[in-house]
């Protein structure tokens, strides 16, 4: 019993953490862009907060440069591969969605 409670004490740490994170914004909960940028967590974090911030960016600033990557079809980096597989209407409910997260 002892080692099966330090095996499940770092998963239920982990879906603590989940859970705050979900429920961080309760203003862009419903946001429509929300699901398509759940994408864009393993590096910018699930609000925008990782690896360079997006959150309360300007929204035609993120709008930019998606489209400068998605339009670089020569250059497959990972942010080109995604930037290419979303429709422009798309982009701008991501970039909406960023731009509504506290900074």
């Amino acid at each position: 019993m002892y080692i099966k409670n330090n095996y499940l004490k770092p998963i239920a740490i982990l879906l603590l953490f989940a859970a705050s994170a979900v429920a961080a914004n309760p203003n862009t909960l419903n946001h429509p862009g929300r699901m398509l940028a759940a994408n864009c967590f393993q590096c910018h974090g699930t609000d925008g907060y990782g690896l360079e911030h997006l959150a309360g960016e300007s929204a035609s600033e993120i709008i930019e440069e998606l489209q400068e990557m998605k339009f670089e079809s020569a250059r497959k980096e990972i942010m080109n591969v995604h930037a290419q597989a979303y429709t422009d209407a798309e982009i701008r409910l991501i970039a909406d969605y960023f731009a509504k997260q506290p900074k």
